[in-house]
């Protein structure tokens, strides 16, 4: 008997409305009423992009060529947002069969925080990765719930158009047509970045759980650990996850806490390091994040950090040694950037060409002994700070 299991969005999310200022103290959100000039404002609101380094960030990657899965409550067209959204589906009822309609805010939430471009200058809300593009996948209700085999139709989905990225800010239990999807995405080379999920809900659920994929927790404005992100020896990395703007339907903007944002932001840095260096396995492309990270908490790999939060800035630009002597064939530099690098980056690209050379000189015999001498499962060399 095929196990039937509820999946739940786990970002709390608040839409700017025309109402009174008022607090919501289970959901720890403020409603705040909308005014005629929240696209200026809204940049200024969005912390997370000046923690980040964006501005720098920005003129390394921006995302291009990149197509990053949304499978949530759908995308609304947002101002902000619309240039960068492709058609995409409905795996539940109630939409309009294109992934583009969401009466819930928080698929466009998500969308927004990996790919807003904004409205020109500082106006409008920005994403992490603003010329990547979105697949806008509806699997889940209004109501933030859905069937775990219509996440697992998603990603199925999602796999069949060959996105590089898949952005899962939900968890659950599992169905084994889930798990074969989650897994048949990883072999197919793509990204998949899940939330770890909010207290006091729950623990660590799926697919955040599953071997290959970026288990992300959360951290607040001061760069610590958010009391409300899950903890686990499962969490890879963690990100900004309080008081987060982004995106939300009919124009508006939204304000969420929780370990779904902080998996969209990170969903958007790994579109950032698919698009400068497009040769790069997903495994990879995950390692990057990992052995950049700025660790926190106790010396190395814990509970709340997992490797550390990231530094999308050294995750674009450090020399990472591979985990596998395939990711050699694309040196730092190799991939298009959107506009010219920083200082710095030739060395980079020179030390990444003088090891291909070194490697092709080698041969096989060296594949054989950096396999044997760092195991998969080995972790990833720290940069601390």
């Amino acid at each position: 008997m095929t196990l039937i299991a509820k999946f739940a969005l786990i970002a709390l999310i608040s839409t700017m409305m025309v109402t009174a200022p008022s607090e919501d103290t289970n959901s720890q959100l403020t409603h705040y009423a909308h005014q005629p000039n929240e696209a200026e404002r809204i940049r200024e609101d969005q912390w997370h992009l000046r923690y980040l380094d964006l501005t720098r960030v920005q003129t390394i990657s921006q995302g291009d060529g990149v197509v990053v899965a949304v499978p949530d409550t759908g995308v609304d067209p947002h101002p902000d947002l619309r240039d960068n959204l492709l058609q995409g589906i409905d795996t539940v009822s109630g939409g309009s069969g294109d992934g583009q309609t969401d009466s819930n805010s928080h698929g466009t939430s998500m969308a927004g925080l990996i790919a807003a471009h904004g409205r020109g200058g500082n106006s409008g809300a920005l994403g992490v990765a603003p010329r990547s593009k979105i697949l806008p996948i509806k699997a889940a209700a209004a109501d933030n719930y859905g069937e775990a085999d219509d996440l697992a139709a998603a990603l199925e989905y999602a796999t069949s158009k060959r996105v590089q990225v898949i952005s899962i800010s939900s968890d659950g239990p599992s169905t084994e047509r889930l798990i074969r999807a989650v897994q048949a995405a990883l072999a197919a080379d793509i990204t998949i970045v899940a939330a770890a999920g909010n207290l006091p809900f729950g623990s660590l659920g799926y697919p955040a759980s599953e071997d290959g994929v970026i288990a992300v927790g959360g951290v607040g404005r001061d760069g610590l650990h958010a009391a409300i992100s899950v903890t686990g020896p499962k969490i890879d990395v963690a990100a900004p996850a309080v008081d987060i703007y982004s995106t939300s339907y009919d124009g508006k903007y939204s304000k969420g806490t929780g370990t779904s944002s902080a998996t969209a932001i990170v969903a958007g840095a790994a579109a950032l390091i698919r698009s400068k260096y497009p040769y790069l396995p997903a495994r990879e492309v995950a390692h990057r994040l990992t052995a950049t990270a700025i660790d926190k908490g106790p010396p190395g790999r814990d509970d709340e950090y997992g490797y550390g939060v990231i530094d999308l800035v050294a995750a674009l630009t450090a020399d990472v040694p591979p985990l596998g002597f395939e990711s050699v064939s694309a040196p730092a530099g190799a991939g298009p950037t959107t506009t010219d690098a920083q200082p710095g980056d030739g060395g980079a690209t020179a030390r990444g060409l003088a090891t291909l050379g070194v490697i092709l000189a080698v041969g096989v015999g060296w594949a054989v002994v950096a396999r044997r001498r760092r195991r998969g499962d080995d972790p990833p060399p720290r940069i601390s700070r």
